[in-house]
């Protein structure tokens, strides 16, 4: 009977909500972890640690967690309580390293926030967060069995980063982040909320000594997920507050608006100088010929006098025939000097338009083709999301891969992107003037997601929307806006080219 309560309680469950800001966001993947031994029907055994999800179905948490589900996976039930949601889940060890003290659990039926690894420089007394679930905590607060496999924010403790050390041959961090027992296989992270190690142990405090707490270091968390084949999300750059990043990006967007602008005006005015050079060379080119065509009728009009003259000496001298040709062929060249004169042309110049070079300076309606977009790192800021580069296919009129329409205004183009899979909103923004494209990111709890996508409707995934369907759609998007944090978690920014 125990046994059923106790999987029933790993099945439902109520959950509560944590704040917005970095940490929150990567406690949203951060789970418990249970284990419960059955013998003959008989609960033998419980016991918990803490885990944080790599993947959306797979967690990292201490191999000693999990040590009796490896050793009797035949007797022994892994449980994984989210911190959000109504349920908990069954799960099964699927890479186990017992001299990094590392496992990795596999779980279906829900999909959690992955967390990233820090992969930058550390230095003691950087300030580093712990989440997990603390035991002396659950035995001060908890009612019952159920309340340990109930979900429920995990608790946070801050700390500095004491040093990096070696522990039975194994690379830990030492730092000051209060833990207890219940913390074991929880994350260490930065102020980012970037994964830079795993709780594993602690020190006994005696006679007033403080106590420290021991992590898994990065590099044995990278090496034990390399082993594993499991992929994993990794970040280098520093950590930078938002409101310090989006204040200079704003800085930098001004400066590379006005850039673009002046750019504009300098290729406007290149334009119109080539434009001139091109009207004055063909002027010149009219000119030269009005004046060939002149002399041309100047020589055939003397000529033909010189002809015609002569005919009176043919005459005198009895050739009266070859006197006759003489005035006739005089008298041709001097009508045809008079028709060349009368159809000169006038030396004015008439060039089309497509003879002239074409302007350079594009439309922001007009469509760039395929373009691949480069991350700026001293204008973003990374908690979790991938650096790599982002191609993307801008058509006329906002229209984005030939599915996705853009809503513009003042010569940028937005789009807000709310996922049914994934606890992230995105509003994606794309200058053509400048080709930067950034994607605003907030990572956003269940109940906020909900609010989100309710806020959003049902938007049509097709471009080349009438003025009716983009005014709804810039409805919606407002709507969405409105039910968003106050600040988001990420900014990335890119540098688009020409992918040809």
């Amino acid at each position: 009977m125990i046994r059923l309560l106790l999987l029933l309680a790993l099945t439902f469950g109520l959950a509560s909500s944590a704040s917005a800001d970095d940490i929150a966001a990567t406690g949203r993947g951060v789970v418990r972890v249970v284990t419960i031994a059955v013998v003959d029907d008989q609960v033998v055994g419980f016991g918990h640690g803490s885990g944080f999800a790599i993947a959306p179905n797979r967690i990292v948490t201490n191999a000693h967690v999990v040590d009796l589900a490896e050793r009797y996976p035949d007797n022994v039930v892994v449980g994984i309580v989210p911190t959000e949601g109504s349920k908990s889940y069954q799960g099964k060890v699927i890479a186990y390293d017992s001299q990094r003290d590392l496992a990795l659990i596999e779980f279906t039926g829900a999909r959690l926030p992955p967390s990233a690894l820090y992969t930058g420089p550390m230095t003691e007394g950087d300030a580093v967060v712990s989440l997990g679930f603390p035991g002396n905590v659950d035995l001060a607060t908890a009612r019952s069995a159920a309340d340990y496999i109930r979900p429920m924010t995990p608790v946070r403790s801050e700390g500095v980063l004491s040093g990096r050390r070696v522990l039975s041959g194994v690379e830990v961090l030492l730092h000051t982040a209060s833990i207890a027992r219940g913390n074991s296989g929880g994350p260490l992270l930065d102020r980012c909320g970037r994964v830079i190690g795993v709780n594993s142990a602690i020190t006994r405090g005696e006679e007033g000594d403080s106590t420290f707490g021991f992590a898994i270091a990065d590099t044995e968390l990278a090496g034990f997920l390399h082993d594993a084949k499991q992929p994993y999300a990794s970040i280098g750059t520093g950590c930078t507050s938002i409101e310090d990043r989006l204040r200079q990006d704003a800085d930098a967007d001004a400066r590379a608006t006005a850039d673009a602008a002046s750019a504009k005006r300098d290729a406007a005015t290149q334009d119109a100088m080539t434009r001139e050079v091109a009207l004055e060379k063909a002027r010149t080119e009219a000119g030269r010929a009005r004046e060939n065509v002149m002399a041309l009728a100047g020589l055939l009009l003397v000529a033909g006098a010189l002809v015609i003259g002569s005919a009176g000496l043919l005459e005198s001298r009895g050739q009266r025939r070859q006197a006759i040709w003489a005035v006739s062929i005089g008298g041709l060249s001097v009508l045809v000097a008079i028709i060349v004169f009368v159809l000169r042309p006038s030396g004015e110049v008439d060039v089309p338009l497509s003879a002239l070079p074409k302007t350079r300076i594009s439309t922001p309606d007009a469509a760039l083709g395929k373009l691949m977009c480069t991350l700026i790192p001293e204008r973003s800021r990374i908690t979790i999301s991938s650096s790599e580069d982002v191609p993307i296919d801008w058509g006329a009129k906002g229209c984005v891969n030939g599915k996705t329409q853009y809503v513009g205004a003042n010569g940028r183009w937005d789009r807000v992107l709310v996922p049914d899979a994934e606890q992230t909103v995105s509003v994606l923004s794309f200058d053509p003037a400048t080709r930067v494209y950034s994607n605003t990111r907030y990572l956003m709890s269940a109940a906020g997601m909900e609010a989100a996508r309710t806020a959003r409707g049902v938007v049509p995934n097709v471009c080349n929307m009438d003025e009716a369907a983009l005014g709804r759609l810039a409805g919606q998007q407002a709507a969405v806006r409105a039910v968003l944090p106050p600040l988001p978690n990420e900014k990335l920014v890119y540098s688009c080219k020409s992918a040809r």
